[in-house]
């Protein structure tokens, strides 16, 4: 009698699979996307060649140069399976298997293993297929003549990408190398003074490659003008103030070990999967951490400014958004959380701060209400009756311009008469909304040319009064939370100002459900 056809058995295999879902002491996780993948092709092995799957198997050893997990994709027991004298029953698990592994490798490289909803409620970017559309990214991807090619293309074809996947792989050379060494605790190391900590200093420099000359010194403890330079620039890499000076916040930056530093650059991959793809030509971009905006055209950086974002109890969060207009020299309505928190605390010892920041009370009505005449006591900071609104003028809280992309989060970008924040190195004193260093110089990028627009503006900044002007084009705001930012061929680290890593390297780290679970 003759053995059942290699379609029969995968098809019994897969009826096996709804009742227990394991092969080979691997669990499978969705049973669902195998079944319609091998539906769809009559039930036909997709591996029949030694030379695809030794692709696939390379494929699922690089996932590591992503700063994933090569365990998440079977890799033990497909080359546990590769290296077998097959049966008829081996050669079905290890069809499927290999299936399962390039299914969840191609979704991981292209949007991530992490589900972004899970840490940000105010998620709303479009990185999700519907069932349809992975069974067609499956059949891509197996359908063509190199699938580790195919897989390897899942990953975003962008320069930033590929920019953090360099850094991480040579993080990881130098903590094979044994990382850099500590700089010990003791007094502030400034220039042209000699201390026996300066070695160390040269030496954790060095290590980093911030201090690019290495030469020996005629005197080893001082702190001279080539180590000035290599302090500087790991305070530029490291968000820090730049000043030459090592403090506390440089030493401390300088004192995290390259393993903490190669699990930001993991971490930044994964962000940069989730939103990495199918991007606009052009967009302004908002990172939260490093407190800078950008605006990018196809791969150039067009403009770039510092920014002051959110405090870390009244987070900027992260969204995607359409610019359609400015205002120029704008009012300020409230919002009820500073109405709350902040300003009527204050008008209930004195009303009058409202006369001299300029403000008004009005009702829903849009009437002015003297704020003499109401009792600010029994005001509820949660359903107010009344509403407060800022004229324009040199004191507005939203500066001469603000630019609008509608979204329900209230935030948007603008100027500020708060100037000097610009100057600090971390920069997160806002309610939520991002202000910015440079706005006029925006508005005029964002008009394109349209002297029309342009006459407008400059009429609407001499006279004060308000003006909203539409813009030629609209463009994509993306506000998201990078830590690790390669640029000019150096990578920059900014801090954690909202905490947000930890969570995120967790379950990046954790098991993926059907990976195989430490021993």
């Amino acid at each position: 009698m003759a053995p059942p056809s290699p379609s029969i058995e995968l098809r019994a295999a897969l009826v096996d699979l709804a009742a227990e879902p394991m092969i080979a002491g691997q669990p499978l996780s969705d049973l669902e996307l195998l079944g319609v993948f091998y539906q769809r092709r009559d039930y036909r092995p997709a591996w029949d060649s030694g030379p695809r799957l030794d692709a696939l198997l390379e494929a699922i050893r690089a996932s590591f140069e992503h700063g994933l997990s090569p365990e998440d994709y079977h890799l033990e027991a497909l080359e546990a399976l590769r290296g077998a004298s097959l049966g008829r029953v081996d050669h079905v698990q290890l069809d499927l298997l290999a299936t399962a592994a390039v299914a969840r490798l191609a979704a991981h490289l292209r949007f991530g293993k992490v589900d972004p909803e899970k840490f940000h409620a105010s998620w709303n970017f479009n990185n999700r297929l519907n069932d349809l559309q992975r069974v067609a990214l499956l059949e891509q991807v197996l359908g063509a003549a190199h699938p580790g090619s195919a897989l390897a293309a899942q990953a975003p074809d962008s320069d930033y990408y590929r920019g953090l996947m360099h850094h991480l792989a040579h993080y990881r050379e130098l903590a094979a190398l044994g990382g850099w060494p500590p700089v010990s605790p003791g007094e502030t190391l400034r220039p042209g003074m000699t201390s026996p900590q300066v070695p160390e200093l040269r030496a954790r420099l060095a290590a980093s490659g911030d201090l690019a000359v290495v030469s020996t010194p005629a005197d080893p403890f001082l702190f001279d003008a080539e180590l000035e330079a290599a302090v500087r620039l790991f305070q530029l890499r490291h968000e820090l103030q730049v000043d030459g000076v090592v403090g506390k916040r440089t030493r401390a930056a300088m004192n995290v070990p390259v393993e903490a530093r190669i699990d930001q650059l993991r971490v930044n991959l994964e962000r940069a999967r989730w939103v990495f793809r199918d991007l606009d030509e052009r967009f302004l971009l908002v990172n939260i951490a490093r407190f800078r905006v950008l605006l990018r055209e196809g791969h150039e950086l067009l403009w770039t400014t510092r920014a002051v974002v959110g405090r870390p109890y009244r987070q900027t969060p992260i969204f995607r958004a359409t610019m359609t207009h400015l205002e120029v020299n704008p009012t300020w309505t409230v919002p009820p959380t500073i109405f709350r928190e902040d300003l009527l605390p204050q008008i209930r010892r004195d009303p009058g701060v409202l006369e001299r920041r300029n403000m008004q009370v009005l009702d829903f009505g849009g009437q002015i209400i003297d704020p003499w005449t109401v009792d600010w006591q029994r005001v509820s900071g949660t359903r107010p009756p009344y509403f407060i609104r800022q004229a324009p003028g040199p004191n507005n809280a939203l500066g001469r311009v603000k630019f609008m992309y509608p979204n329900p989060h209230q935030v948007y970008m603008h100027d500020t008469p708060e100037r000097e924040l610009f100057s600090r190195a971390e920069r997160s004193f806002s309610s939520g909304c991002i202000r910015i260093q440079r706005p006029l110089e925006l508005a005029t990028i964002l008009l394109d040319g349209n002297e029309v627009e342009q006459q407008r503006m400059d009429a609407a900044l001499s006279s004060g009064k308000t003006v909203t002007i539409a813009l030629p084009r609209p463009i994509p705001v993306l506000t998201l939370y990078g830590t690790a930012v390669p640029e000019d061929g150096r990578i920059h680290f900014a801090s954690d100002v909202y905490e947000r890593d930890p969570a995120v390297l967790a379950a990046l780290d954790a098991p993926f459900p059907g990976a195989r679970l430490a021993d």
